[in-house]
């Protein structure tokens, strides 16, 4: 009974440190889980230069092991000390910490991974481990609200300027010869959509007066409209930093709800009063 209260006791205190970043020891976690984060990610970008590989090939596969192996055991930790481990085994940042680990062991049963065209994405999946960041910054965890809160306004947005482009595109598509590359409305709704985001590739190009004048006012109605989604997002931000408190969920754990909310929003649970 006493070994089993030291285990509960040991598990709670792992908790707060690996799950809560508002204390001391939660920060000093994070901050070198983040550098182990950015370390792990110059790892696998050497890795793919091949001078770096042929003269240091062993030394970054050992340190790529090291990595990998730290990252396995904070992966464990956080799994044996999460309140519902499933929930927290298939939720966004838990498969993302798996797969951060896989393929390095994966390339245990394929040495040749690297050669092969497919499997080597696996290899390269390990460059998902830079996702992990936002799980412990905390300013990322008002952007990701910031978004969530603002996407019915993002995706009304988004309808209109696929609308818009439709629209601009099949315009083109009559007023253009097929000469000029404009030979379908999706090609021409492509164009459209790199000169409304000012991007302008070059490779499609109207040639009537006409279209030149339709590409000049999309060109200007482009600098408008990039403007109008940074807007939304900052409106919420600016509304979720007011909001926002550290109220934690006694089931899932998650401790980032706002000042007005019952319920938790990842896991549904009544969230207790302040």
């Amino acid at each position: 009974m006493a070994d089993k209260a030291k285990w509960g006791a040991t598990r709670e205190r792992l908790s707060k440190i690996i799950h809560d970043s508002d204390t001391p020891a939660g920060k000093r976690f994070d901050f070198w889980l983040i550098c182990f984060i950015l370390f792990s990610i110059a790892l696998v970008m050497l890795e793919s230069v091949r001078a770096v590989q042929q003269k240091y090939g062993t030394l970054v596969l050992i340190a790529e092991w090291l990595v990998t192996i730290v990252f396995t055991v904070e992966y464990v930790l956080r799994l044996w000390t999460s309140r519902d481990r499933m929930r927290w085994a298939v939720s966004f940042y838990g498969i993302i910490d798996l797969l951060a680990i896989l393929p390095t062991y994966l390339s245990i049963f394929w040495p040749g991974l690297q050669a092969l065209a497919v499997l080597r994405a696996v290899r390269l999946m390990r460059i998902f481990r830079i996702l992990g960041l936002f799980n412990y910054v905390r300013e990322a965890k008002l952007l990701l609200l910031s978004l969530a809160a603002s996407r019915h306004r993002i995706i009304v947005f988004m309808l209109a300027v696929l609308a818009l482009v439709t629209v601009f595109g099949t315009i083109m598509y009559i007023v253009e010869p097929k000469e000029a590359g404009f030979t379908s409305i999706p090609r021409s709704i492509y164009w459209a959509i790199v000169t409304l985001t000012t991007v302008g590739y070059g490779d499609i190009a109207p040639v009537t007066p006409l279209g030149q004048v339709i590409a000049s006012g999309i060109m200007l109605l482009g600098y408008a409209i990039i403007a109008i989604p940074t807007g939304i997002v900052t409106v919420e931000m600016a509304r979720q930093s007011r909001n926002t408190a550290t109220r934690e969920c006694t089931h899932c754990g998650m401790n980032e709800h706002l000042s007005d909310a019952n319920f938790c929003r990842i896991c549904g649970t009544r969230l207790g009063k302040e």
